[in-house]
């Protein structure tokens, strides 16, 4: 009888540590909270930065590539704004865990609070 135990024991406890993994990283990566979360910032420094970083010099070396043809077809500009500029955006841009959308609103609020304060001086 205690063998049979220790799977259902073991599978019980592998289930809670999963899940109460899960709880905090549902918040940290709320795309409607207007600050990202620490468990946001450190998988962004650790895994999407990274992936980032090499997804620009990818995209360099296909601009290089295919900039010939770019030329030929007249579109550098969205050749270079999606395969070099975006990429490079959201790796050196963007704050730190923080989705596009929460990038964008913390721009816009920075934005507003130095209009005010030229406005007021």
């Amino acid at each position: 009888m205690l063998r049979a135990k220790r799977p259902v024991l073991a599978s019980v406890l592998a289930f809670t540590f999963l899940f109460a993994g899960w709880a905090p990283m549902a918040h940290a990566f709320d795309p409607n909270s207007d600050r990202p979360g620490e468990i946001a910032m450190v998988a962004d420094a650790v895994f999407a930065r990274p992936v980032l970083l090499l997804s620009t010099a990818i995209g360099l070396g296909l601009f290089t590539v295919t900039l010939p043809f770019s030329l030929i077809g007249n579109n550098v500009h969205e050749t270079s704004e999606s395969l070099v500029k975006a990429p490079a955006r959201a790796t050196f841009l963007r704050c730190l865990g923080c989705t596009p959308a929460q990038h964008d609103q913390l721009q816009n609020e920075r934005e507003t609070i130095k209009a005010n304060r030229e406005n007021a001086g």
